[in-house]
Order: structure tokens, then C-alpha cells, then sequence
């Protein structure tokens, strides 16, 4: 870095020069003082600013290529931000240098002190991370928003999830559903966490379960359901958490958190539980003796209304008296849906996946009627019906 007489430069000008023929740094640096003399009167001469210690020592590299020139230019300044930019600005006036044409275009100008606060900044995480490791002394306290931000720093990244500091060097990890419960945790000292953070369990935290003790600690409400059984179904799981009926696991408090770990269920209990309730309907269903699954009525109504759909790609909502109450394209029911309330059923043109079904269960629908299975899925509270369903 170009050193200034007196040592606090507070900008960085950037600029390069390309010339049409060989130049030298000595060419460059006179060019700039000799082109640039007068321009901006007596007060913004570069040469008495470089005098006074406000214009630091110029910096120039050159590169010499099949005959034409390049330079990188940098000159420190002490002066304010409007002077430094006259100064940086009253480059590009420049066209000569020695005896070849030139052209200097000003990439940027860097504020110094930036890169000191981030410096200031980051040296004070590492601080106070290792006095909080070292432990405080009681007689010292640290307020809880600077802890907050320190354990929101700590959050990392493993292939695009977040979640707590070396992740990978844990033998026992748990799963949440998303980034604000990492931060959570972390603040109330629980470091070996990772999010699923999104719908769809990731490839990438199937495998860590594959090598890791598992506990999946998720919101005590009906999205918890949904992902505690997407979970079981791809991944390899050996503990589940709960949080409190109604609560999310990013609002708990401390003791709520270590409550809910140490009450944490064997995976085989929480299998047997969900059996009980319904199990998971899988591809291979569609290669076995189909059941009925609904009353006559229901079946007769459903089939009809399947049979209309073929090919249109659109989906017929039907309300609990089996009237239709609307014909909407598959591919806007995500945002058409919710205009409506009280439907009984959703009969589609297309293959269920576990998207479809989980639309159906958080808008309380009853039955999900399809051409067939696309993928295998948990159907949770909703019956799910293809046409073997529908047969007499």
C-alpha cells in the first residue's frame, strides 16, 4: 500500500492506464503531475497536496504486451470524499503519455477506514467468542443482544444449509426445520445443529444421518407433522423432539429447549405412534389388489369427475355435498387454492406427488384423487385415491 508523509490516508484512488505504444512509470508519473497541473487551481494541486503529506507516494505498475502498454495507478489521499474524487476525476482528463496516446479510466475509490472497521469488527468477534469460551467472571456481564450477535455469526453453511460451527466433526446431531431455530440454539450454547430449510429434506442431510446419531427437533404444530414424517421417510433418524404444543423451536427459551431434548423419543416409539394413526403409502401399493377406500357415491362422483379431466391438465374442487365448486389449471392451484375454503375434495389430471398432498393437508382437505402415484408419500390426514381406488 502507497504510504502518505503523514500516515492516515483515508482513500485509495484505483484507476488504469492503457497506452498504443511502450511506456515507462517515470512517463506515467509525469503525465499525471504535468497533465493535471492548474487544473483544479493552486489548493488542488497534486504536486503541493503530495508536499503537504494530504497526496501520498503514487503507485504505478506497468505491463508491457505486442507493443501497447497497460499501468495500474494508485494513489492514497488524505483529503475529504468530494476533494479525492476531483482528484481521481481529473485522471481521465489525462491523453498523452510521453509520446504515445493514452486513456485512464478510474476504477474505483476505496474508503481505508472500511476495511479498518471490518477489521475492528471482526477482531472484536473473535475476542469476545474467546472470552465466552475462557469463561467470564461473575463480576462481568456481557448484555444478551451482544451474545445474540455473536451466536448469530457462528452460523455456517454445509452444501447451502445453515447450521452451527464444524458440523461434520459431531458424532450426534440434530435436525430443525430452519435457519432461525440454528440461531436459537446456538445462542443457548447448542452448537451441533443443521436446518432443513426448505419442503424437501435435502440429499445432503439424508447422508449426515446415514453417519450420525440423529435427533430431528421440530415445532410442536402441524408443520412439525409434516416434516417429522417427510423425515422418517428418507432419512436415517434415532430421536425425535418435540417443542410445546402450539410453539416453534426459534421462539423457545432456554430451559424449554434442554426440556424438550432430555424428553427427546426413541425414532422406533414414534413409528409405532404414527402406525397407529396411518402409515406411509408407497409406489409399490399400485402393484397390489386395490381397496375401496370410499362409500359408492363418493367413488361413482370421483370417477366421473376424473374421467372429465383426462388430458386437460386442471383439477375440479368439490365441496362436502360433491358439487364441483370450480375448475382451476394444476398449475395455479398454489396460488388459487387459498381463495377457497370448505372443500371436500381435489380431484386432479396428474400423477400425486408428496407437493400435492401437502397442499391438500393444510388446506383441511378430506380426499386427494389422482391419475396415480408419482413418487412415494406420506398421506397424513388426507385419503388418497387413483383410479383403482374408484373400481367396483
Amino acid at each position: 500500500m502507497a504510504k502518505l508523509a503523514q500516515n492516515f490516508a483515508k482513500y485509495l484512488i484505483h484507476a488504469r492506464l492503457s497506452a498504443q505504444g511502450v511506456i515507462e512509470k517515470p512517463d506515467v508519473i509525469g503525465a499525471i503531475f504535468g497533465q493535471t497541473e492548474g487544473l483544479l487551481g493552486a489548493d488542488l494541486d497534486l504536486r503541493e497536496l503530495q508536499r503537504t503529506g494530504r497526496i501520498g507516494r503514487i503507485e504505478v505498475k506497468v505491463t508491457t504486451r505486442k507493443g501497447s502498454s497497460e499501468a495500474y495507478i494508485i494513489i492514497p489521499s488524505s483529503l475529504d470524499a468530494s476533494e479525492t474524487s476531483l482528484i481521481a476525476s481529473s485522471l481521465e482528463t489525462i491523453e498523452k503519455v510521453g509520446p504515445c496516446d493514452a486513456k485512464i479510466r478510474v476504477e474505483r475509490v476505496e474508503d481505508v477506514r472500511s476495511q479498518k472497521r471490518r477489521y475492528v469488527i471482526d477482531r472484536a468477534k473473535e475476542i469476545l467468542k474467546q472470552l465466552m469460551e475462557e469463561g467470564i467472571p461473575d463480576s462481568q456481564k456481557i448484555s444478551e443482544m451482544i451474545k445474540e450477535s455473536v451466536r448469530s455469526w457462528e452460523v455456517s453453511s454445509y452444501n447451502g444449509l445453515s447450521c452451527g460451527p464444524n458440523i461434520t466433526d459431531y458424532d450426534e446431531i440434530i435436525i430443525v426445520e430452519g435457519r432461525a431455530d440454528v440461531i436459537n440454539l446456538l445462542k443457548n450454547g447448542i452448537r451441533n445443529v443443521i436446518a432443513i430449510e426448505g419442503s424437501k429434506i435435502p440429499k445432503a442431510i439424508c447422508d449426515l444421518t446415514k453417519e450420525k446419531i440423529t435427533t430431528a427437533f421440530l415445532d410442536g404444530d402441524r408443520g412439525g407433522d409434516l416434516d417429522l414424517k417427510k423425515l422418517l421417510s428418507v432419512a436415517d433418524i434415532d430421536f425425535v423432539a418435540r417443542a410445546e404444543k402450539g410453539k416453534e423451536v426459534e421462539d423457545l427459551s432456554k430451559k424449554q429447549i434442554y426440556k424438550a431434548l432430555r424428553e427427546k423419543t426413541p425414532v422406533d416409539q414414534v413409528i409405532d405412534q404414527i402406525k397407529a394413526n396411518g402409515g406411509f403409502v408407497d409406489l409399490k401399493e399400485e402393484k397390489t389388489e386395490p381397496k375401496r377406500l370410499v362409500d359408492d357415491r363418493r367413488a361413482s362422483v370421483f370417477k366421473e369427475l376424473l374421467d372429465q379431466l383426462t388430458g386437460t391438465h386442471a383439477a375440479f374442487l368439490v365441496d362436502d355435498n360433491l358439487k364441483t365448486m370450480s375448475k382451476i389449471p394444476v398449475s395455479e392451484l398454489q396460488n388459487v387454492i387459498h381463495d377457497f375454503s370448505n372443500i371436500h375434495a381435489l380431484v386432479f389430471d396428474g400423477k400425486i406427488d408428496q407437493a400435492m398432498v401437502d397442499l391438500a393437508a393444510h388446506k383441511n382437505i378430506k380426499y386427494l384423487v389422482g391419475t396415480g402415484f408419482k413418487q412415494r408419500v406420506d398421506f397424513h390426514s388426507v385419503t388418497v385415491l387413483t383410479p383403482k381406488n374408484l373400481v367396483k
